[in-house]
């Protein structure tokens, strides 16, 4: 590259660590290109908690005022049982300055995306990449090969460009799975905006979680072990459900037809890069959602890669200190992620135990929230 020259990147998959990645190197001068392969940019999931972490993030790349537009700051979580008793309450003290919003995840990407385009990076649909080569080029699904100083593979999970570089190490799907949905608020939620009270409630290896994002939308999720053909049967299975808990279903009773289901699954590789491209997102470290910082990850780290290759021109150098730095944090979160999920499976009179001497143990506390209270490189 002659001096002078803009770097260029080609980055595949919009979604929080894509775009997040496009608005940090466009706003250090870089001419970017997001392909995403949908015909418009949508997220699954439906809502999502985003931690202080994450939201130092949008802050550094221009996208929190957007993003948390008319979403909930979390207050308080519950912990109920299937007949609606209280087990236990974790509070979030925002006067700390830990903040935690629910928030509609769409609100999410169209916020981190119009912050791309601001800084100058170009976003194209219906486009999708199917390998990389590490020595600076993306393969499109049309027969394109495009080169680029640097490709970020940003394409999820199920990453070709990842697999094209031989870069998996781990894929271990875990035993449980979640039912994800948005339901429109009632009048009378509307009008309880301001508890901003999540609400756990388990029911043996069952579990629905009911999350105001904002005044308009309710985000649940349901979750269950993956051999559990009835309740993660889309539709939703109300009767089943509401078997489970009975003292929810007029809500149950509130499920349409919407929803996705989706395993959880474990993902590590043995490099976070190969040549001129890095990995980023659950395309390189899918985790559970047990302590909510997937996208928290995600974004965290795409800031990074870009601060790195600020500091210098060697693309190889910058990656591989990008990935010593950033390594560690990102699998102490999936250990902890993995931790917290090992209730699942248990009895009931065993899990509200564990969860009890968990929220009892400061150890364990401060091991959760160690990825909540970093400040990420770059913010």
């Amino acid at each position: 590259m002659k001096s002078g020259e803009r770097r260029h990147a080609e980055i595949v998959g919009a979604g929080f660590a894509g775009l997040t990645a496009a608005c940090a190197l466009a706003q250090r001068g870089w001419s970017v290109r997001v392909h995403e392969r949908g015909r418009e940019l949508r997220t699954a999931g439906s809502g999502i908690y985003i931690y202080e972490n994450g939201l130092r993030v949008l802050e550094a790349v221009g996208a929190y005022g957007e993003a948390v537009a008319g979403a909930n700051l979390a207050r308080t979580r519950e912990v109920r049982d299937h007949r609606d008793r209280l087990v236990s309450v974790h509070s979030w003290d925002s006067g700390t300055g830990n903040r935690v919003f629910s928030i509609v995840r769409q609100n999410v990407i169209a916020a981190l995306a119009a912050a791309a385009r601001r800084a100058g990076a170009e976003i194209v649909t219906d486009s999708e990449g199917i390998a990389a080569e590490a020595a600076g080029a993306v393969v499109l699904a049309d027969g394109r090969r495009l080169a680029a100083d640097l490709v970020v593979a940003a394409d999820g999970s199920n990453s070709r460009l990842r697999d094209s570089l031989k870069l998996l190490a781990v894929r271990r799907e875990l035993p449980d799975g979640c039912i994800r949905l948005l339901i429109e608020a009632t009048a009378a939620e509307r009008a309880q905006a301001g508890e901003r009270r999540t609400i756990e409630y388990w029911s043996g290896t069952r579990r629905l979680v009911y999350t105001p994002c904002s005044a308009e939308a309710i985000y649940i999720a349901l979750t269950m072990l993956d051999r559990d053909e009835a309740a993660k049967r889309l539709p939703v299975e109300q009767v089943e459900w509401r078997r489970s808990f009975p003292a929810l279903a007029p809500l149950i009773g509130r499920l349409g037809a919407a929803g996705r289901y989706d395993r959880f699954e474990l993902i590590k590789l043995s490099r976070w890069s190969a040549g001129r491209v890095a990995v980023i997102g659950d395309a390189a470290h899918a985790l559970p959602p047990n302590i909510g910082q997937g996208g928290g990850c995600a974004m965290m780290n795409a800031l990074s890669l870009a601060v790195h290759l600020d500091r210098g021109a060697d693309v190889g150098a910058a990656l591989a200190a990008w990935e010593q730095n950033e390594r560690p944090l990102t699998e102490h979160t999936q250990r902890v992620s993995l931790l917290y999920g090992l209730p699942t499976t248990w009895p009931p009179v065993l899990r509200t135990a564990a969860f009890a001497i968990a929220g009892r143990s400061k150890w364990l506390t401060r091991q959760r929230s160690r990825t909540a209270n970093h400040r990420p490189t770059g913010t």
